[in-house]
Order: structure tokens, then sequence, then C-alpha cells
């Protein structure tokens, strides 16, 4: 059984959520106090998925972020009323994989919810012949004939395209997600990376199979 910790304040929302994620046979431990929380983290963090409200008595949920990122890299969902590119961004870039504007439709939780913990349990995934180690970052063949090492820039996008497999990434999304606003690449750079993974993953990178461009919008991920 899969287990998610909840930190939501909101006695209504969290009592809905957590009644629904047990229903569909998750464990679930519930906080309604950003503090209460920190304090669990020191002694238990042993969960496939947290679920994090962004403002909260006591520590904020960006700060909760932080914390759990020094401890473990299992994913984190911010559930939030600010639903602002600049507090989606703030969210990221403390160590989110997913933000969910208030209000949201329960079956896209339980959707998200079932994508981050599956991402969770896997160590490697598998794109076309060749294997992604998800904690080594290194990229296999079958056999372990050739290695290639990717960078943690890499690695993210990866990690996104896995997430959201099957869908169309814009551009500016990944720009979001990946670099924040910190850094200022242009979207070249993005391109720039889809070739570096076609040189690796595709058979034919000119007729690619995995990594598929949607003209004048982004990028689409296939296994």
């Amino acid at each position: 059984m899969k287990r998610i910790c909840l930190v939501e304040d909101e006695s209504s929302i969290s009592e809905m959520i957590r009644l629904n994620l047990e229903m569909e046979n998750y464990e679930v431990t519930l906080f309604d106090n950003g503090q209460k929380a920190s304090d669990h983290f020191t002694s238990e963090v042993n969960y496939d998925l947290f679920i994090l409200d962004v403002m909260l008595p006591g520590v904020s949920g960006v700060e909760l972020c932080k914390t759990i990122r020094s401890y473990t890299s299992a994913p984190v969902l911010f559930l939030s009323a600010k639903g602002t590119t600049v507090d989606r961004i703030e969210g990221l870039k403390a160590g989110a994989n997913d933000y969910l504007p208030k209000p949201f439709d329960l079956e896209e939780l339980l959707l998200r919810v079932a994508v981050l913990t599956q991402s969770a349990a896997e160590e490697v995934i598998s794109i076309g012949n060749w294997e992604v180690d998800l904690k080594t970052f290194m990229v296999s063949s079958p056999g372990n004939e050739t290695s290639t090492q990717l960078s943690k820039k890499e690695m993210a996008l990866i990690q996104l395209f896995h997430e959201r497999e099957g869908e169309v990434v814009a551009r500016t999304e990944i720009l979001d997600r990946i670099w924040g606003t910190d850094q200022y690449p242009t979207t070249r750079t993005i391109d720039n990376f889809i070739l570096n993974f076609r040189k690796i993953f595709e058979e034919d990178p000119r007729n690619p199979q995995h990594f598929l461009s949607v003209r004048g919008v982004g990028y689409k991920f296939m296994r």
C-alpha cells in the first residue's frame, strides 16, 4: 500500500482528499499544521508522496518542501489557492514535482497522485531500447554495452516528460519547470536538449519516435 502524507489546514478539503485517497487504497497520514508536520519529518519521511498546501499555519508549504528535500527525493504535490505563474515557479524551485491550483477537480487530483506515486516506485525507466537510471542519471543500452551520463538538467527534463508521457508540453512550461526565473535560457536551449536526446535514444534522429516536436507549441514524449 502506498503511503501519502497530506498537510492541509482546511478540514473540509483535507477530509475529502483523505477519504477519496483511502478509497483508492492509499494509506494517508494527515496534518493540519505546518509546524506539526515539520516536527514529524525529523523522525519520519518514509512516504511515497507528500501533498502540501502552500499557505499553512506554523510553517509554510514551501518551507516544508525544502525540509522534505533535505531527507528524501519522494515526489511533492502542492495544492494552493495561489495559482499564478510566480507561485508555481516558487513551489517548483523549492523541489516540488507538481502544482495543482485550488479549486481543483477531484478526478484530476487522483490522476496526478497515481502518476506521481507510480513514478516514485520506478528506479529505472525504458525509452526505446535504452534504460535510464533515475538515481545515477546513467543511460545504458541492453547488456550495458554502451552508457551515457546525463546532466542534472537533462535528467530533470526526462523526468518531466516521463510524468507527462503522451501529453504536449509547451516550451514555456519546460522553461518554468526546469530553469525557473533565475536563469534566462531561450526556447532554442530546449531544442538543443531535444536534439541531444534524439542522438542518444532514437534509432533514426531525423525520424524520432520518442521525442516528438509539436510545431509552435513544444514537445510530446512517447516511450
